[in-house]
């Protein structure tokens, strides 16, 4: 009989920032897995806006030469977690968008681990989260290319913009490069909206909450560039800034 694995503490790295509580709620957490075979293309969109708490950890495997786009939205729960294990062999492509909008006390988390085994391979990561009242986002993220996987080309672009200064934003962007002829690059940022953006908006009749919504969806529209259900996303993300807009106002 095998032995459920303990409940993590803040003292572990990946849970540093996760609300333990209500992850002891769920624990231990079911890894699911997805092989996408040598060759094939595969998509999956995972949409958490229930207010009950939930956390999923998934491990990819993406064949030679195969494809994998991966998008979320996490929009409603008071605790989301979503834990990535992904693997890419020779030649192989994953993109990962991500967008967490959050208000209250909800508290949302991103954590990937992304390796690169092969030569050759792509990983794009874009995780953009909005933040209101006092909220918690975190993107914890490392892109490990091994020795003899030359010609990786990797990168995460992580921001995160703060409705109200008691909001929390936390982000861990991480290298570990083994190999040459290497391209990785990761870049985060925090921030609040454009004050000079936000008067320009108004200035031409928006009311402020409108001229708010408009320039967040501008702000998270990348995360779900290029998604199979990009509209789909991009009007479900909407709705729930403009709750998290009414909050902030």
């Amino acid at each position: 009989m095998s032995e459920v694995a303990a409940l993590p503490t803040r003292k572990d790295e990946d849970f540093r920032y996760s609300d333990i509580d209500a992850l002891g709620t769920l624990w231990p957490v079911a890894r699911e897995e997805i092989a996408v075979a040598d060759g094939a293309e595969d998509t999956l969109q995972i949409v958490l806006d229930d207010s009950e708490a939930i956390a999923r950890h998934i491990a990819i495997s993406v064949g030679k030469g195969a494809t994998f786009d991966l998008r979320v939205l996490s929009a409603g729960p008071t605790y989301g977690r979503i834990a990535l294990d992904v693997t890419l062999a020779e030649d192989a492509d994953f993109t990962l968008g991500a967008a967490q909008l959050a208000t209250g006390t909800e508290t949302l988390e991103i954590v990937t681990d992304v390796h690169h085994t092969g030569p050759n391979a792509t990983s794009a990561q874009v995780v953009r989260t909005v933040l209101a009242d006092h909220a918690t986002g975190t993107y914890l993220g490392r892109i490990a290319v091994a020795r003899g996987a030359d010609g990786t080309d990797a990168e995460q672009s992580v921001r995160a913009m703060l409705l109200d200064r008691t909001a929390t934003a936390n982000a861990r962007p991480e290298l570990e490069i083994f190999a040459d002829d290497v391209k990785a690059a990761h870049g985060c940022a925090v921030g609040e909206l454009d004050a000079d953006g936000l008067f320009y908006l108004m200035s031409r009749g928006l009311p402020p909450a409108e001229a708010k919504r408009l320039m967040l969806q501008a702000f998270i529209a990348e995360a779900f560039t290029g998604a199979p259900d990009e509209e789909a996303l991009s009007e479900a993300a909407l709705v729930r800034l403009g709750t998290l807009v009414e909050t902030g106002l």
